[in-house]
């Protein structure tokens, strides 16, 4: 089941851009995406953070799809307007990287580009794995192959007293510390509140898939060419773990962000014109290893 209710946005100087919401029934529950863009349009799969929802990409879907992108911006279960899975808070990325590929089959998508953040990046390396020859570029932000360093145990032993009074502090504080110094404070402020919102249980049931989540193995193995990046101010990814992993991947590349923190999409007033870059460049087959962007 869909339905499609189909509005027009504005954002800036962009051009005007169709919206398409969609609710999918995906194991017996909603499932919300937005579906940004000309439904011809090279399809862009975005994938937001632990905790969070599509909304991460409200500021620069508009304007991807205005570069020549059909923008997909799902909801995993649990988050934003979508409903939770069945069988409770999801604890495993890999049953996220699933429901993105039948997000994927009910809109009539076959071959995509897929971009992510944190354990959204962390899926798009699973996806480069997962995927094969459906997926023709992978760009994975703030996140890695390997099993993240979180204690999976302090976690699980969080979600029994996890709606705290603090807990919304320990939120907005945490997230204000990853957001990267180029940002202006008007900005991390509204970025800190917007994740407020997170349902708590949910985001650790995230962080605990992140530090169960292990997809090193499958690196030689990716076939599409794959760019991993890390923001300068990220205390919570080791860049240059980042940049081995790139090493591992075939096709794969680094690229460094100065200033930049573990959200580059809510960060970057550049976002999409740079990830059209990168796209274009994966995709163009550049041979560069690394890059640094100033």
């Amino acid at each position: 089941m869909t339905t499609l209710t189909e509005t027009t946005q504005t954002t800036g100087t962009t051009v005007a851009t169709t919206l398409r919401a969609h609710q999918l029934v995906i194991g017996g529950r909603l499932a919300f995406v937005e579906d940004w863009g000309d439904i011809d349009a090279t399809p862009l799969l975005a994938l937001h953070t632990a905790g969070q929802s599509g909304v991460q990409y409200a500021h620069v879907a508009a304007d991807l799809a205005a570069l020549g992108y059909r923008v997909i911006v799902p909801d995993f279960p649990g988050h934003g307007r979508s409903e939770p899975s069945a069988h409770g808070p999801v604890t495993d990325l890999g049953e996220y990287a699933q429901f993105a590929l039948t997000v994927l089959d009910q809109l009539g998508i076959d071959r995509f580009v897929a971009v992510g953040c944190s354990i959204g990046g962390k899926i798009t390396i699973d996806l480069a794995v997962r995927a094969g020859t459906r997926i023709r570029a992978a760009v994975a932000m703030a996140a890695g192959a390997d099993a993240g360093h979180v204690s999976v145990r302090g976690l699980t032993r969080e979600l029994n007293d996890i709606s705290t009074p603090s807990r919304s502090d320990r939120t907005y504080w945490g997230t204000r510390a990853v957001v990267g110094s180029a940002v202006s404070e008007e900005r991390r402020s509204v970025i800190a509140r917007m994740h407020c919102r997170e349902d708590p249980i949910v985001s650790n049931s995230d962080l605990i898939g992140w530090g169960r989540h292990d997809v090193s193995a499958g690196l030689p193995d990716i076939a599409c060419p794959t760019i991993l990046v890390a923001g300068e101010d990220d205390l919570w990814i080791d860049a240059e773990a980042v940049r081995r992993d790139a090493e591992s991947i075939p096709r794969g590349s680094f690229t460094f962000l100065p200033g930049i923190g573990h959200y580059p999409m809510e960060e970057m007033s550049d976002f999409a014109s740079q990830v059209d870059a990168w796209v274009r460049t994966l995709e163009t087959g550049d041979e560069e290893t690394e890059t640094t962007r100033s």
